[in-house]
């Protein structure tokens, strides 16, 4: 980044080619794989990465820095249409959950069906415990990173962590 900034074009082809898988599947997590915003994400996330080329500090690893401005567009962009569910919609949840576990027929998943699960948990789980797990699981940030990407204390991160590990392994157990 450091080469971007000075203005070598290709170290930006380098940090792209290398970085741009890592960053795509974040933002696809982090927007609930609704492909037309992660695609929006990523391509204003790299449009600030150009913008703050020259203002750029390696105060923390570029892949940290990278996520964390993806992080702050996607939280602006769910507070920008985050859906407010009715009476009706909560009480029909509610309702489903309450189901009694006899109702819940048991079958032997395949691969496929246990990674929609897994993704389902995921979808369920609130914002920032979704976006920490993302992060430790298949980014393999360490908690003082993810506290940088998200903005949250160790202490916080440690917490959404805990909540999150819980909360799918509940829904696995079910």
């Amino acid at each position: 980044m450091l080469a971007y900034g000075r203005g070598d074009a290709h170290a930006f082809d380098a940090l792209y080619t290398r970085h741009r898988g890592t960053l795509y599947r974040f933002l696809l997590r982090h927007c609930r794989s609704e492909r037309a915003s992660a695609d929006e994400l990523f391509q204003e996330t790299w449009s600030r990465v150009i913008v703050a080329r020259e203002r750029y500090r390696p105060e923390a690893k570029f892949t940290t820095w990278l996520l964390q401005i993806a992080h702050n567009l996607a939280i602006d962009l769910m507070r920008r249409h985050r859906p407010q569910a009715g009476s009706e919609e909560t009480e029909l949840v509610l309702r489903q959950l309450d189901a009694p576990e006899t109702e819940r027929p048991d079958r032997v998943l395949s691969e496929f069906e246990q990674r929609r699960r897994l993704q389902r948990a995921l979808e369920d789980l609130p914002d920032e415990q979704r976006t920490a797990f993302v992060l430790r699981m298949e980014n393999g940030l360490g908690l003082e990173e993810i506290a940088e990407v998200t903005g949250a204390g160790q202490e916080t991160v440690k917490s959404r962590l805990r909540y999150a590990f819980a909360k799918i392994r509940a829904r696995f157990a079910e």
